[in-house]
């Protein structure tokens, strides 16, 4: 039977009603600011497919015994560590030891500087030799890391305040140190006696997001590079079990991640707390904003952002000082970590909090309190704040 146009007009109305209906239903998605991944905005359409790359080679590839995984290691991928590309887990924390002053580390034939403390079958994890001191690292969350990037040396030396001029009781003084020989230093880079301004990593001591990515490579998922041969296991070179292209497009992935978007801004209390902050002096290291330089990435120039650090090393007193170092940071400095995204950290912590570098401090409130040293003066008048203003300077961290 021949049906009619209107027939067809009608049922072609219904198909819509009910995709409509059923949209209705649908459950929404997060909100942009609650989430950390995804690109940051303006990448170009070649761009945009290097991203994508970087993001499933960081993502989705999982490393085994038949593509190169240990046979000891401490992950099988990039964002075992880094769920949603935020904070690692007390699970993913990883262990360095060796070195207990700076420049020197006695045991670098013994496994060090990182435990691999898993293993494959049939292997045993790597111990921590009698007498290496050591520290556990809680992995950071990765976003608008290609920021923090292009700040350049000349504005983090001026941010830089060795001999406390001002007399805030904060210092802050770079990583110097000299980079392996595949890095190739930033144009305007400051170099002093063959040494470089590091600036990623807990104490600073990976130069850029390539070495920062290779290091990460060879000693977290023990996969060789042609810019790491060496195994961590034999300690012979090998075959590059990853390739450079891969490499490449994981470095552009990190350097193209957006930053957190911070959440309530225009809430008064979160205002209250932004001003507490400042008034306090928080943001005599955690500095609320830097700016980059030039890019070969268009969208990256030239930018002013807010990620509350100033990338330097600090004294954090005795008790963060955990007797290991790296660089020639001292074993008590630590590299002030940004807090843009604080509060999206329990999304991939399993739901709680684990602040500092070692995972140890339990709420933002905790961490805080455990600041010393430089941070001192801080702490003391937060401990001075009335509860109203406590609640509203931990309510503007959780925002960002």
């Amino acid at each position: 039977m021949k049906k009619s146009p209107t027939y067809f007009l009608s049922f072609t109305l219904t198909l819509i009603s009910i995709f409509v209906a059923c949209d209705k239903f649908e459950p929404m998605g997060p909100e942009e600011s609650e989430l950390l991944d995804g690109p940051i905005e303006g990448l170009s359409n070649s761009e945009s497919i290097q991203f994508l790359d970087g993001d499933i080679a960081f993502n989705d590839a999982v490393f085994t015994s038949q593509n190169g995984l240990g046979p000891t290691f401490v992950a099988t991928s990039c964002g075992s560590c880094h769920a949603g590309d935020g904070k690692g887990h007390p699970f993913t924390t990883l262990t360095r030891f060796g070195q207990s002053a700076p420049g020197i580390n006695m045991f670098l034939k013994q496994g060090g500087p990182q435990q691999q403390n898993r293993a494959l079958p049939g292997f045993e994890p790597e111990q921590i030799p009698d007498g290496a001191t050591f520290s556990k690292l809680t992995p950071p969350a990765t976003t608008g890391l290609g920021l923090l990037e292009l700040v350049s040396d000349a504005d983090l030396l001026d941010i830089a305040d060795p001999n406390d001029t001002d007399g805030d009781g904060i210092s802050g003084v770079p990583n110097w140190i000299e980079p392996p020989l595949y890095i190739i230093p930033a144009v305007n880079a400051i170099v002093q006696n063959g040494k470089y301004i590091h600036r990623f990593g807990k104490k600073a001591a990976a130069y850029n997001l390539m070495h920062q990515t290779v290091n990460a490579y060879n000693q977290d998922i023990g996969i060789t590079s042609v810019f790491a041969p060496i195994d961590v296991f034999s300690g012979l070179e090998v075959e590059p079990e990853v390739d450079i292209n891969t490499i490449n497009d994981v470095v552009f992935y990190l350097q193209t991640l957006k930053a957190p978007i911070p959440r309530n801004q225009n809430d008064e209390e979160v205002k209250q707390g932004k001003n507490i902050f400042n008034q306090i002096n928080c943001a005599g290291c955690h500095r609320p904003s830097l700016k980059t330089g030039y890019s070969s990435i268009a969208v990256l120039s030239n930018m002013q952002f807010n990620p509350y650090t100033d990338l330097l090393l600090h004294d954090m007193g005795s008790g963060l000082d955990d007797g290991y170092t790296e660089g020639n940071a001292e074993t008590n400095e630590w590299r002030t970590p940004p807090l843009w995204g604080l509060g999206l950290s329990p999304n991939s912590q399993g739901g709680e909090y684990f602040l500092l570098h070692d995972g140890r401090a339990k709420s933002i409130e905790e961490a805080i309190l455990l600041h010393g040293g430089e941070a001192s003066r801080s702490k003391t008048q937060y401990d001075n704040l009335t509860q109203v203003d406590r609640n509203a300077l931990l309510k503007f961290l959780e925002s960002l």
